[in-house]
């Protein structure tokens, strides 16, 4: 049976349908199957008069146990689309940035050829990143349950008015404050809204959770670093009666009325994403930042910074844990 290579591309972008097309032409001249979900193929047939080869439709020809990968064509928010659909599914992604630093990529527009390439050969290995499960209560109710891959943001909804939170880890307070917002992110996410806000690049192997105050009004408002397994919170107070917003990954958003209170913690289910060569991420740190290295030298011969890295292995498949929305009582 020919493998089923699922593309996901950006619509609204002329050169991601291009690059869409030319990925189709190439698999099915090397005999795999590409796939589409139909609204994303009828925009490429309204631009192009039809698709430039043989497609299945995704939920009516194939379904995603069916697909072996994931080819995602766009930038950093494609990619963050693209885990909505197949998160709780084996189904990894791979990237080609069409964007701008496009972090979460892992090869570029000019390289589709070669991807396409490693694709087929199966010249890919996979990586698990984790995700965080953001839960909402309101009045001893909980009002939502999301998650995010790289970050779940509480910001003001009056650009006007400070935003006045407390924060705690592990059902302890740690401060309180006013400001213009929270960004609870993942390892993944600290190099994105994050990273902006001021917090720590964090490798993405590292297991942490990370809470960056954005715009702080206090003395003490630094980045938290802390560990994988505590439960980190945001409270809304009331003083001052202002709202806010949560957002997550930049893609779902739930108002917040004063009293508000946001749970985050890491996730049970990961989103999996295909690497096609063992760069090192400080090495892809430097080329997505354009970091200055004039006058590295390098390690001493013989010292343990001269080893080689050790090459990252296929990851186990988690089991998918599907959550169902409802509403509960807080104890």
């Amino acid at each position: 049976m020919s493998r089923r290579i699922l593309i996901l591309t950006h619509t609204g972008r002329r050169d991601a349908m291009a690059a869409a097309q030319e990925t189709c032409l190439q698999l099915r001249a090397a005999g795999l199957v590409p796939v589409m979900r139909r609204q994303e193929m009828e925009h490429i047939r309204r631009e192009y008069g039809g698709v430039a080869a043989p497609v299945e439709v995704l939920d009516h020809d194939v379904d995603l146990d069916g697909v072996d990968l994931g080819m995602v064509l766009g930038g950093d928010g494609t990619i963050l689309r693209a885990a909505e659909l197949v998160r709780g599914s084996d189904v990894p992604l791979l990237g080609v940035n069409l964007g701008h630093v496009g972090f979460l990529a892992e090869s570029e527009r000019a390289d589709l050829a070669q991807t396409v390439h490693w694709v087929v050969g199966r010249e890919y290995t996979v990586e698990e990143r984790m995700t965080i499960d953001v839960q909402v209560w309101l009045d001893k109710q909980k009002i939502a349950h999301t998650w995010a891959l790289n970050e779940a943001t509480v910001e003001k909804s009056d650009r006007q008015r400070m935003l006045e939170v407390v924060l705690e880890v592990d059902a302890r307070p740690i401060s309180s404050f006013g400001c213009d917002g929270v960004v609870m992110a993942t390892p993944t996410g600290s190099t994105a809204y994050a990273f902006s806000a001021g917090g720590p690049v964090v490798w993405p192997e590292v297991q942490a959770l990370l809470m960056v105050p954005i715009s702080a009004h206090a003395l003490f408002a630094k980045p938290l670093v802390v560990a994988p397994t505590s439960v980190m919170a945001l409270e809304i107070l009331a003083r001052t009666d202002a709202d806010g917003v949560l957002w997550c990954d930049g893609r779902r958003s739930l108002d917040l009325p004063p009293g508000s209170r946001v749970e985050v913690t890491k996730s049970d289910q990961p989103v999996r994403l295909a690497r096609t060569r063992q760069t090192p991420f400080a090495e892809r740190l430097v080329r997505k930042f354009e970091l200055p290295t004039t006058g590295w030298r390098g390690p001493v011969k013989g010292s343990e910074a001269e080893l080689p890295a050790i090459p990252v292995a296929q990851v186990q498949t988690v089991e998918p844990h599907h959550i169902q929305p409802r509403e509960e009582t807080r104890p």
